[in-house]
Formats: C-alpha cells, sequence, structure tokens
C-alpha cells in the first residue's frame, strides 16, 4: 500500500515538473504582460526608501506602469554623491536602452541635463532641474509631479 501511495505521489510529481499535456507550457494567466518600454530612474544613495525625494517619483512611475504597462526600474548612485560619481550609473542607463530616464537630486539631475544632448532620441524628465533641451522636461517637487511623470512615461508608451 505505501509503495502504491509513493509511486502514485511521484507520478503526480513528475506530470507537474513536466507540464502535463502541455509541453510548450501555457504562460501564467497572473504574469503581468509588459510593453518594451524602460522607464528608468537615476537617484541618490538613500535610492527610493519613504521620505526620500525619489519616492513620490517611483510612486508615480508605478503608477504610469499599471496604466501603460512599461517596466520602471531604479538605479542608486552610491559612493559620493557627485557630478563625477553618477556618470557611470548615468551610463549604465543608458546602455539599458531606457526609453526615459528619470533623475532625482543635485548630482543626478546635472549629469542626466548633460548627458540628454547626446541622447536625443531619449525622453528625459529631471525633478527641480533647469533644462531647456527638447528632450528634456523639467518636472517641480509637490503638486503636479506625478502627473508630469505618468504623462512623459505615457508618451513614450504611445510613441511619442
Amino acid at each position: 500500500m505505501a509503495g502504491a501511495t509513493a509511486l502514485g505521489l511521484l507520478g503526480l510529481l513528475a506530470f507537474q515538473l513536466l507540464g502535463g499535456s502541455d509541453p510548450a507550457g501555457a504562460p501564467d494567466p497572473r504574469a503581468r504582460q509588459y510593453e518594451d518600454e524602460d522607464a528608468c530612474l537615476l537617484t541618490g544613495d538613500q535610492g527610493i526608501a519613504s521620505g526620500t525625494p525619489a519616492a513620490p517619483v517611483w510612486q508615480a512611475m508605478q503608477k504610469a506602469s499599471l496604466d501603460t504597462r512599461a517596466r520602471v526600474n531604479y538605479v542608486p548612485v552610491t559612493g559620493e554623491q557627485s557630478v563625477a560619481n553618477a556618470r557611470p550609473f548615468f551610463n549604465t542607463l543608458m546602455q539599458r536602452q531606457c526609453g526615459v530616464v528619470l533623475a532625482v537630486g543635485g548630482p543626478q539631475v546635472e549629469v542626466t541635463e548633460a548627458g540628454a544632448a547626446r541622447h536625443p532620441n531619449i525622453r528625459f524628465v529631471v525633478v527641480d532641474g533647469s533644462s531647456d533641451a527638447a528632450n528634456v522636461v523639467v518636472a517641480k517637487s509637490g503638486e503636479g509631479l506625478e502627473e508630469t511623470v505618468v504623462d512623459a512615461i505615457q508618451q513614450v508608451v504611445k510613441g511619442r
């Protein structure tokens, strides 16, 4: 009896591991299907923790992701908080081919504004920046920030 039970359990386990009768395996219906567009946030060393300047930007990005199905991610600049140190982190986002890059914090905004001219096909959003480049949107902290972030991501996903 114990042998038959063990054999039955082994068969059930094999059935589940091998995917049953559908060898390709159906996609998990709970899995979120994303668009092929990334929105990337460059932050200070505290990242998106509650109470940081990046936290409301991250919340807006998540809202935009729900509406547009764009993938969102962030990269904190670790180490010295300077333009020179932020530059490699900015370059990482360029290599990831982010469709929209958002920046929060003095050095992050400065390096993003400087780098935007070299990447005219990417949309940039700088929080409390001062750029007047065609592909850079300046978002102000506080009221209106969420709307600016969501709008920038929606425009990229919809094809600008």
